[in-house]
């Protein structure tokens, strides 16, 4: 792989700009890991947003580098990556995200970034760069990652609701106040894993484009505390205008339904980060969600909002991606 010539300051300034979509990400994607426990009333927002930001960043000691090395190397050729390609698909995920978050829209950070990085090499050297392999086990993941949110969001709550059939309701929801606080770490420990690890990637792309980490050296560690601190502080500053469709528009929960919600969402995030995928923790949650507002009867769940949901999904990684290649373009007349 051939290194480009890239000044220390672009080098420095696209790191900040990637570490902004980190903050952003966590920002975004804050009410997923928080809207559940503050519906149900087990935190207040502010609680809750400090709980799960401590868990983003704890996750930093807890999951391997595998999602990083997907996105770092496995979407595109590293070779054709200069500082161009990372400026368009940072600008291009950036500009999605400010978009779907202004208008209250749980869409996918990872997949508009995802997008990005599509759109931006398309731009620069037509479609022999992608790597197939890599971007449809990504693509797939659109339906597998909420479909698996939905199984085991729906399962776990048939089983809870027969282990606790013979329990009062003020019993039930006393138990599973308090193990909301349980699920909620959980699921925030699998949202900082995955999602951090997807900034970790294309910082590693651009340090490896210039020549600063060697082909075969693992990711620098400053890299690394920098997207888990980045990704946490975003999470902590909290993204309200999703909480009130995350946590009831789309089906009205207590705590039970949120702890298998949560549960759910956070075993499928706990998979597909073992498994180097970068997922969705937004159609994740959203499909836990859904199953458990499922069992209860399918008219609890407004799938007109989810349906809205969808198409905000199906429209984020080319919608980014037409944005990256402009992105791509332009970052050749300025930087």
């Amino acid at each position: 792989m051939e290194t480009v010539q890239i000044g220390f300051w672009v080098i420095a300034g696209l790191v900040v700009v990637a570490l902004l979509f980190d903050f952003m990400n966590g920002f975004h994607d804050a009410a997923n890991a928080i809207a559940t426990v503050v519906s149900t009333g087990v935190l207040k927002p502010h609680q809750a947003v400090a709980w799960a930001a401590f868990f983003n960043f704890v996750a930093l000691f807890v999951f391997q580098l595998k999602v990083a090395s997907t996105v770092g190397k496995g979407i595109i050729d590293p070779s054709v990556v200069d500082h161009y390609l990372i400026f368009g698909a940072l600008l291009g995920a950036i500009a999605w995200n400010v978009v779907t978050w202004y208008y209250g829209i749980p869409s996918s950070s990872s997949h508009a970034l995802i997008g990005g990085i599509v759109g931006a090499a398309i731009a620069k050297a037509g479609t022999d760069p992608l790597i197939s392999s890599g971007i449809w086990k990504t693509v797939s993941f659109i339906i597998i990652s909420p479909l698996f949110g939905y199984v085991l969001g729906s399962l776990i709550l048939v089983i809870v609701a027969w282990v606790c059939r013979n329990k009062t309701q003020r019993r039930v929801d006393k138990w599973f106040r308090r193990l909301q606080l349980v699920s909620a770490a959980m699921y925030s420990l699998g949202h900082g894993g995955n999602d951090a690890q997807k900034t970790v990637g294309i910082i590693w792309m651009l340090l490896l484009a210039a020549g600063v980490t060697a082909h075969g050296d693992p990711v620098p560690m400053w890299v690394v505390v920098l997207c888990y601190l980045a990704i946490g502080l975003g999470t902590l500053f909290g993204g309200w205008r999703i909480v009130k469709t995350m946590g009831q528009r789309i089906t009205k929960l207590k705590p039970v339904g949120g702890f298998c919600a949560e549960t759910g969402g956070a075993i499928t995030l706990f998979l597909a980060t073992s498994l180097g995928i970068p997922v969705s923790t937004t159609h994740t949650i959203t499909g836990a969600i859904v199953g458990v507002g499922s069992v209860r009867r399918t008219a609890a769940v407004r799938w007109g909002v989810a349906g809205n949901i969808v198409w905000a999904w199906v429209l984020t990684i080319p919608c980014s991606g037409l944005i990256a290649a402009g992105g791509y373009w332009l970052g050749r007349i300025i930087l």
